[in-house]
Order: C-alpha cells, then sequence, then structure tokens
C-alpha cells in the first residue's frame, strides 16, 4: 500500500508535522514483514504495522514525539509476547522518523483590529495559528487557511494546551485579561516567544503587578512589550502587525 507516500506529499505541501513509523528488523513470528511503513499525524494514521498492541504503542510513541516537537531519529526495540503480550511471539525493531520539522505553535489573543491584521499575515508563514476570543462577532467572516478559530470564554486553558515551545502573542480588548494570560504564560516557563501589545508604560505597569505575583524578574524579562521590530514604526494595525510578524520570523529563525 503505498496510500502513505501520497499523503506525505500532501503534508509535506501543507508544512504539516507527521512521523514516518517502519520496521526495521524481524525476529521470528511478527505481524507484518521488515520494511512495513505507517504515517502518523497528530489527528491520523495512514497504513498498518500489524494493528494490536504494537501498532498502539507505536501511534503513541509518535504522537509523543509531534507533541514534543522532536526532530531526532528513534529506534525501539519490541519483545512481541514479553512486552506487548502478542500471540506472534517474535521480535521486531521500529524506526520512527520525523519527516517535517514542526512549525511554530502561535496562539493568538485578540480579534480586535491589530489581530485581524497579524493573522492575514502569519497565515501565509510556515507556522499553525490558534486564533483566540471570546467574541464571536470580533472574528471575520472567512479565517484564512491554516487558521484554527477558537471562541473561547476560558483563554487561559488555551496556554495551559499549547506545546512547549509555542509562541504567544497577546492583543485582547482587556488589560485585566491581558495580566492574566501574562502570568500564566510566564508560569510556564517553556515558551519559544511571548509579545503583548502595549507602552513602555503598559510594561512598568505589569512588571509591578506580575512581579508582586511571584513571577520572576528573569522570567519578565522575556516578555516583548513593546512588541515588534522596532525599526517598523506606525501605529496603524497593518504597520503594528507588520512589525509584529517581522519579530516572530525573526525568532523563528533562529531556530
Amino acid at each position: 500500500m503505498d496510500e502513505w507516500i501520497e499523503v506525505l506529499a500532501e503534508l509535506r505541501r501543507r508544512g504539516e508535522p507527521c512521523v514516518l513509523v517502519t520496521l526495521v528488523d524481524e525476529l521470528g513470528s511478527t505481524p507484518r514483514n521488515r520494511g512495513t511503513k505507517m504515517l502518523v499525524t497528530a489527528e491520523r494514521a495512514v497504513n498498518t504495522i500489524g494493528g494490536g498492541h504494537l501498532e498502539f504503542q507505536a501511534l503513541a510513541i509518535a504522537r509523543e514525539m509531534l507533541q514534543q516537537g522532536e526532530a531526532t531519529l528513534r529506534l525501539e526495540r519490541f519483545p512481541l509476547a514479553a512486552r506487548l503480550g502478542q500471540c506472534c511471539g517474535g521480535t521486531t525493531s521500529v524506526l520512527f522518523e520525523p519527516l517535517i520539522p514542526p512549525r511554530p505553535q502561535i496562539a493568538l489573543f485578540g480579534a480586535g483590529h491589530v489581530g485581524r491584521a497579524l493573522v492575514n499575515i502569519l497565515a501565509t508563514l510556515p507556522c499553525r495559528v490558534r486564533w483566540v476570543d471570546g467574541r464571536a462577532a470580533e472574528f471575520p467572516a472567512a479565517i484564512p487557511p491554516g487558521v484554527q478559530q477558537e471562541i473561547c470564554d476560558e483563554p487561559l486553558e488555551i496556554v495551559d494546551a499549547m506545546p512547549p515551545g509555542s509562541y504567544f502573542i497577546v492583543m485582547t480588548h482587556d488589560h485585566a485579561l491581558d495580566l492574566a494570560l501574562a502570568e500564566r504564560i510566564l508560569r510556564r516557563g517553556d515558551v519559544g516567544y511571548f509579545g503583548l501589545i502595549g507602552s513602555l508604560t503598559k510594561r512598568k505597569r505589569f512588571e509591578y503587578k506580575l512581579g508582586q505575583r511571584g513571577i520572576s524578574e528573569q522570567a519578565i524579562a522575556a516578555m516583548r512589550c513593546p512588541l515588534g521590530l522596532p525599526d517598523v514604526k506606525g501605529k496603524l494595525p497593518a504597520e503594528i502587525a507588520v512589525a509584529v510578524a517581522g519579530e516572530i520570523i525573526a525568532c523563528y529563525g533562529r531556530g
């Protein structure tokens, strides 16, 4: 079955991360022969390496790699009877191969004028965007391709659900919500980028309040506020969006 080849080509076109799982060795009775492949994404699996507990474990490993953003090969040996209780009783080795580097995962909080201008740029970049706001009416009728709309009254839960290394952009209509999001993001300690819209005055106010809540000076120093490339001037939504997008590109470009 070569369906996985066609799916892989489509994933490459979209820039979607996946793991190619291959049986690279076999000893004794095994459910599939050496060379059998299965392609795994966050939502689906294409082809099979034999089903049963072996495939269940392989899917779990592959999806953990995707969740953690692992980019290196991984080889696992499975004694089928001893480790997995499968009746075939042989031993197989499985290679897990991340084929497409994971794109930056971005959570954008706020669907105001700047948020709408920014999301149109982010949608053209090699990144995955969750666009979050509790006000359904603020979103445009057409959401850009590749952007996941989140009409959410509990945005802090989105912060918790993002994988390690994620990028966070906060530009909501509510300073109290901005502060709550900033605190939750900084407490993670594993973000790739955190930008908060606002002036130097807002930054000073937030530094004081975050410090009162136990956030360290070192953690606060990683917060970009004002956000965006400083050489890109202007206060129009499109100008701010270009400055922020440029900073995002510079950030993931260093990786």
